[in-house]
């Protein structure tokens, strides 16, 4: 199994650099390379799921090329894992993943998704999750943050994150998160018992009994008090586990808050919970997880059942507690589901400042 893992990650990686390093015009046969024809590809809103590598090169790639002509990929955290069965969260088929997160960036030099070109070096966080078949991508889900694009060419569509944002989100302190080589599994059970036992205490919070009692989660057993906490454009970053309970769980609490709804196995994507070495990755996709209670991101609360998009990328430190946390969440698709689309929002801004509508 490890050696399938080697294989898996060479062949993404070398897939990866080919990518940074070909003229545009080669793009396309490097991604047919790479992928299955019959490729199930799925992006965050407003991108969404593209089916076969025709669409995915048509629709996804040459727009973001034509956007970005200059676009490179800049890894912070590579790795990968098949499951079997080693977290509670994930099954044990066997299923072959390779995961990565960190910058791509490039010249903002044509409109994008509608967002106005800034003509500027723009850096957009990005977070993958690849399932591989016979060495090639036959499942691919992608979170792209683009409301940081937005924020960059001038446009806010959301109130001010609570936590930290502005500028790129850090890799690993250690610099120890590209995982080309062979890693030593028990290291990696280590890393993805402590998320299972971590989400354990989570999982003890309970809405209608607690409120904003967070206290049965204790989350100091298993997080550093420096913990580093990275979220996206609209949640922001943290920096210590006090700052992590502040400026995202309890806003995030308020607004939802539900545990433990989805038990249906047909209910969205569980990706990827897998361990190697001190790192541990995981992501559910279009999966049930709470109503929507409270007010969020100055959306009042409408009652509705809610999915969401969220990946993670954790990281274990020698004192055998978490240390830091990369987790994109789609909240361009998390707001719509609430009612509010932010591609709207956007354009209205757009058009305002041409000087539209202005009446």
């Amino acid at each position: 199994m490890s050696s399938r893992n080697q294989e898996n990650k060479a062949a993404v990686w070398d897939y990866w650099q080919k990518l940074n390093h070909v003229p545009n015009d080669q793009v396309a046969d490097i991604i047919r390379s790479a992928v299955h024809d019959d490729v199930n590809w799925n992006g965050s809103a407003p991108i969404d799921q593209v089916q076969g590598v025709d669409d995915l090169i048509a629709d996804v790639w040459e727009p973001l090329l034509r956007s970005f002509p200059d676009l490179k990929r800049t890894p912070d955290i590579f790795m990968g894992g098949i499951e079997e069965g080693e977290s509670r969260y994930s099954s044990d088929d066997g299923t072959e993943w390779v995961s990565g997160c960190g910058h791509l960036t490039g010249t903002f030099v044509e409109d994008w998704l509608g967002i106005p070109a800034s003509g500027k070096k723009t850096h957009m966080y990005f977070g993958q999750f690849y399932v591989m078949r016979d060495g090639k991508i036959t499942e691919s889900y992608v979170m792209l943050d683009v409301l940081s694009v937005m924020r960059q060419a001038g446009y806010e569509v959301l109130p001010p994150s609570p936590g930290a944002d502005g500028g790129k989100v850090p890799p690993p302190a250690a610099g120890d998160g590209i995982l080309l080589t062979e890693q030593d599994p028990l290291e990696g059970r280590k890393s993805i018992q402590l998320v299972d036992a971590m989400g354990r205490g989570l999982e003890r919070y309970v809405r209608d009994r607690d409120g904003g009692d967070m206290s049965r989660m204790e989350q100091w057993q298993y997080w550093t008090p420096d913990m580093k906490w990275y979220g996206y454009s609209g949640i922001g970053r943290c920096y210590t586990l006090e700052e992590f309970a502040d400026f995202h769980q309890r806003p995030w609490l308020h607004g939802f808050g539900d545990r433990g709804l989805s038990s249906n196995p047909d209910d969205g994507r569980v990706m990827g919970f897998v361990g190697e070495g001190s790192y541990a990755c995981g992501g559910i996709w279009d999966v049930v997880f709470s109503h929507h209670h409270g007010t969020y991101a100055g959306i009042p609360a409408t009652g509705k059942l809610m999915t969401i998009r969220d990946f993670d990328w954790w990281k274990r430190g020698p004192n055998g507690l978490l240390i830091e946390n990369w987790i994109p969440i789609d909240l361009i698709d998390l707001t719509r589901q609430m009612g509010v689309d932010l591609m709207e929002r956007l354009a209205v801004l757009v058009d305002e400042r041409k000087g539209k509508n202005w009446w």
